[in-house]
Parts: C-alpha cells; structure tokens; sequence
C-alpha cells in the first residue's frame, strides 16, 4: 500500500469522520473463533485509529458501536459487547484524558445495562472539558429514531405558530455540538449505510473498504481522508 499519510493535504482534512465498524463477526468465523474474540479484536483498533485521526487533524470520529436493531442478536453477544465496552473505558479513560480528547454519546441510554450507562456518563463527565478531539460512541443508535426524538424535543418547546427549520432540528439532534460529518468509512464490503446518521451524512463523502473492522489499520483511515481529497464537494452546486 502507498504511502497515504503522505499524501494527505493537511488543509483539506475533513473535520468528522464517522465510522461503521463492521467485520467483527466475519473476521472471527473465518478463523474458527468465536464472535466475541472478533469484538475483543474490533476494540483493540479504536485506539490507533483515533490516535491517528487525530494526528492529521480531525475535529470529531464517531463511531457506530451498537444499533437500535443489534438488540435482535442472541442475548450472549450483547452482553459480552456490554462488559467490553465497560471495560476499554475502565482501562483506557485515563490515557483518554490525557490525549484531549471528549467523549460523547449518541443514541438512548435508556435500555442499556446501568454499569454500562454508569461508565459511559463517567467518560463524558470526566472529559467533558477536553478539546483536542471529540470521539463519539454511538451506542443504542438509530438515525430514524434520533430524527423523531429531535423532532419532539422541538415539539416540547415551540412558540405558538413556530414553524420548524432545518437549524432548528439540527440544534436538537445528539450531534448538535460537533462538525458536520465530511467522511463516512464503512469497513467489510457491505454498500449501505445501515440508518446510521441520516440527517448528518447528506452531503457526505462515503468511502467504502473491504476490509474487516479487526484489520482496519492507520494506513486505511489515510487512504480513506486521501480518496476524500481527491473528490469534487458541490453540495448541490456546479
């Protein structure tokens, strides 16, 4: 593989990127391992790929950890990514902090183990003041559902005759304090984008790689940001 990272124009760095971290699952079955190791294995890529990210001047990575239509797999699973996620923050949000970086949450708490919804407040209180770089764990995440929620939290509020606005709503959607996503990444080969982010992915750049999220490295993320650069943004325009 090329030399990406140098290639990249560090002008032109697109300020979030979200992720759909797939893979998991296949990378393990084609081991003859169990899906867990393949989560296990998932998790230990977070941490260079944000790091490299970071490194080139990304604002935001969100990562698309769990969906509202995950909970359809075998109680097991869910719970093993439950007492996964619990424990890389227990083990890694000391060297979060350090870094700079904030993280936040998109999605609903609601139904999330409480040692779950506990680690994940703690990381986002513990870091909250931190600016270098925003990482956003969407976890029980479904973009139909957080474009109804953002509407009826609007709703809740409105003056009498109030029409609704695209600003109003993007005010209310879980990503209101970030950077519009410039790039979207899907890992394992799969071309959708799985109702992750509707509202936010509009008019991005989609990149879509065949390689499992396990054996997602670095070099791929700058592949990604340089396939980016290569693109012609018009939004609409000519």
């Amino acid at each position: 593989m090329k030399n990406y990272r140098e290639l990249i124009n560090t002008s032109d760095v697109p300020r979030h990127i979200a992720i759909i971290m797939d893979g998991n699952g296949r990378w393990a079955k084609k081991r003859s391992l169990p899906r867990s190791e393949g989560h296990k294995r998932g998790s230990e890529v977070v941490e260079p790929v944000v790091d490299a990210a970071m490194g080139i001047g990304v604002r935001a990575v969100s990562l698309f950890a769990f969906s509202t239509e995950n909970w359809n797999r075998p109680l097991s699973e869910i719970r093993g990514l439950w007492d996964l996620l619990e424990y890389f923050f227990t083990i890694n949000i000391e060297k979060i902090r350090s870094k700079g970086v904030r993280v936040m949450h998109s999605g609903s708490t609601a139904k999330l183990p409480a040692s779950t919804r506990r680690v994940i407040t703690d990381a986002i209180d513990s870091t909250q003041k931190n600016k270098k770089l925003i990482l956003n764990i969407c976890l029980n995440y479904g973009g139909r559902q957080e474009i109804v929620d953002s509407v009826n939290q609007w709703l809740e509020n409105r003056k009498r005759n109030e029409k609704l606005t695209q600003k109003k709503l993007e005010k209310k959607l879980y990503t209101a304090a970030m950077p519009e996503i410039d790039l979207m990444i899907r890992t394992s080969g799969e071309y959708r984008i799985s109702n992750f982010m509707l509202w936010q992915l509009a008019y991005s750049e989609l990149v879509f790689t065949d390689v499992l999220w396990p054996d997602f490295r670095p070099a791929h993320l700058y592949r990604a940001v340089y396939q980016y650069q290569q693109r012609d943004r018009r939004f609409g325009g000519l």
